[in-house]
């Protein structure tokens, strides 16, 4: 493989049966070989897009004074600013590195239910009040309207996975339909002097969940996902298209079948560096605090037409909001 797979989904999505089918069945070829591809005929409006993107680009383009009054008055809150110099990715999967030459905006859904659900004590460690800035103007606007566009995909898209695994459509749907989803902002400076050894904009790591869906620019210094032979790939980001890589709990739900990719962001060329800002949008898809992570691995929840039968279970079950909060610690901790 010398570049990452296109999938077009607008066949798929509000399609028939076999084109859904079809679709589904591509993404598991895929998802097999490596756990990233782009996907085209999406859905989402530009519009959407286009608001976040410009927004985010204005936050991070204000003096670093101003940023700071969006940090979270409770440290290691995972909403609002993060500066540079706080996480370190690749201490993720335990190596250690200096930190990440990035600063981000973190924040999840804006409103949700007054049920026990979102707010008991458990609920409120992952449902909780968004931080915006005073600028730009329309900000939480913008940002809340591309999640609940990325909801309606990510809905869309566990649903031919399921397909594509040959287990039941919506197996995934009571497991999903009170998601975790954390987003970030992922702005990466330009770099005016040169990093340190081993320092990279984002360090080698796997993402946590079950998607990660990023929108980002064509500029020097990006995206590359590592192979299964080791070798690094480029991964095009293209305004207008959605990359997409499986994250560590649905390679545990489908036994190892899906691949959660190691990948990171390097560095743009000495000859770029000084003027070579980058922006990404990331949707990080994560279950139901609560969703039980099982291995699928019961021959009779598999289609006969899957081509495979999923084995014993590689995993121990683990929830989903306890693996998440693992891996925040690990990155925090380390850049701390």
């Amino acid at each position: 493989m010398s570049e990452i797979p296109v999938i077009d989904l607008s066949a798929a999505l509000g399609g028939s049966p076999a084109e859904r089918l079809r679709v589904g069945r591509e993404m598991d070829r895929t998802c097999r070989e490596i756990g990233f591809f782009t996907v085209t005929g999406h859905g989402v409006s530009a519009t959407a897009m286009d608001n976040l993107r410009g927004l985010a680009n204005t936050f991070f383009a204000l003096p670093l004074d101003e940023k700071q009054r969006a940090l979270h008055p409770v440290k290691g809150t995972p909403r609002g600013y993060i500066a540079l110099g706080v996480e370190a990715l690749a201490s993720g999967n335990a190596v250690a590195t200096p930190p990440d030459l990035k600063e981000y905006y973190h924040f999840g859904r804006e409103t949700w239910p007054e049920e026990a659900y979102y707010t008991s004590p458990e609920g409120q460690r992952y449902f909780r009040p968004n931080l915006w800035p005073e600028r730009p103007a329309g900000f939480a606007a913008a940002a809340a309207a591309y999640y609940a566009a990325m909801e309606t995909l990510t809905v869309e898209m566990m649903r031919l996975a399921s397909l594509g695994l040959g287990i039941p459509e919506h197996f995934f749907d009571d497991k999903i339909d009170r998601h975790i989803t954390a987003m970030r902002l992922n702005h990466y400076p330009a770099q005016v002097a040169p990093p340190a050894p081993g320092q990279l904009r984002a360090g080698a790591h796997t993402d946590y969940g079950l998607l990660t869906i990023l929108n980002g620019e064509n500029v020097p210094g990006g995206l590359q996902a590592q192979m299964r032979d080791g070798r690094w790939l480029d991964v095009e980001t293209d305004p207008r298209t959605f990359v997409v890589n499986i994250g560590d709990l649905l390679m545990r739900w489908t036994n190892d079948r899906w691949m959660s990719n190691v990948h990171r962001v390097v560095n743009p060329p000495d000859s770029a560096a000084a003027r070579s800002s980058r922006l990404s949008i990331a949707f990080f898809h994560h279950p139901n605090y609560d969703a039980r992570i099982e291995c699928i691995a019961s021959p009779p929840e598999l289609g006969s037409e899957s081509g495979s039968e999923l084995g014993s279970a590689k995993y121990p079950p683990v929830l989903s909001g306890a693996y998440r909060d693992e891996k925040y610690r690990q990155t925090r901790v380390a850049a701390a």
